[in-house]
């Protein structure tokens, strides 16, 4: 008696948005519908070529976000402006998958986005051409996970929706049914 669990937002998209992406992009076949691969979150330390306990914080805190194992990124080249040599620690990345990756992303539409203050929806130009979109996010205390008062630094990090569209198009429709909060192009003229 195994009971598997599924998010609330995968089965939202197998039984609301997939069928109508279907409809939208007239595609004859389910397989040929964008879906969400993986989200990677990425985050460069500032400071951590003179300090390494700061890619230490960085990756505990990303753990905590993102609810799984976080690991430290590495310098491929040595800056001998930058004090940086190979192969040093210099931040902390995060590679999302299934499960994981769709509560997520439920908590940083319904929880995380609109904590951000003054927010009016997030920008519709970080699309790459080839389906992905990468968001930028300026401090880590809008997710729930982080305790404010045991926050040292303020940082950000990137979040990469890698997706099977083919086109900015579909991987915009994608988006904006699984919820992502774009902003909306409206031009106010004042008379």
């Amino acid at each position: 008696m195994s009971t598997t669990y599924t998010p609330r937002l995968a089965k939202r998209y197998k039984d609301e948005i997939a069928p109508a992406l279907m409809k939208k992009f007239n595609f004859t076949s389910v397989m040929q519908v964008p879906r969400l691969t993986k989200i990677c979150l990425n985050q460069g330390v500032n400071g951590a070529t003179s300090d390494k306990k700061l890619v230490d914080v960085a990756l505990n805190e990303m753990t905590s976000i993102a609810g799984q194992k976080a690991v430290a990124s590495h310098a491929k080249k040595a800056i001998s402006n930058f004090k940086l040599r190979e192969g040093m620690p210099i931040g902390a990345r995060v590679t999302l998958r299934q499960a994981r990756m769709f509560e997520f992303l439920d908590r940083l539409v319904s929880v995380s986005l609109p904590r951000v203050r003054d927010f009016k929806g997030i920008n519709n130009k970080g699309f790459d051409g080839r389906g992905n979109y990468t968001l930028g996010i300026k401090e880590q205390i809008i997710f729930p996970e982080m305790e404010i008062d045991k926050v040292a630094r303020i940082s950000g990090m990137d979040i990469t929706f890698v997706t099977t569209a083919k086109n900015n198009e579909e991987a915009y429709a994608l988006l904006e049914a699984l919820g992502m909060p774009f902003k909306k192009d409206e031009v106010k003229k004042e008379a």
